[in-house]
């Protein structure tokens, strides 16, 4: 059965991670590498908050209910190895700089996320 929800959430997740792609790239037209910037700062703050709810008693998850957010949707939608290809592509079409920013924005912003997402939790 976990198993079933886990593939069920990362379904959830790939798509609304696709679904911000298009939005992006039909917003600003061009997606590399603002929209895998968008998901992964959102979804660093989304788990810090939702690790903060549950570690300081203020949401109650069942195992199954946990694997399918956090697992699941969550890991369906932040998908890190997609800022590793972008940082590449970056570096290797002639923005440097941009990887560069791209690396350290994403990395700095993601984790300072993950803590105001997971005090947030505790309020």
């Amino acid at each position: 059965m976990i198993w079933l929800v886990i593939g069920l959430g990362g379904a959830i997740g790939s798509a609304a991670r696709h679904g911000v792609n298009v939005a992006i790239t039909h917003t600003i037209g061009r997606s590399v590498p603002y929209a895998t910037a968008a998901v992964n700062i959102s979804g660093c703050f989304t788990i810090g908050l939702l690790a903060g709810l549950v570690a300081h008693g203020r949401l109650t998850l069942s195992p199954t209910l946990r694997a399918f957010i956090f697992v699941g949707i969550l890991g369906g939608f932040t998908t890190f190895s997609s800022f590793g290809l972008d940082t590449l592509t970056l570096a290797t079409t002639g923005d440097r700089w941009l990887a560069l920013w791209n690396v350290a924005g994403q990395v700095v912003i993601g984790i300072g996320a993950v803590f105001a997402g997971f005090y947030l939790g505790r309020i």
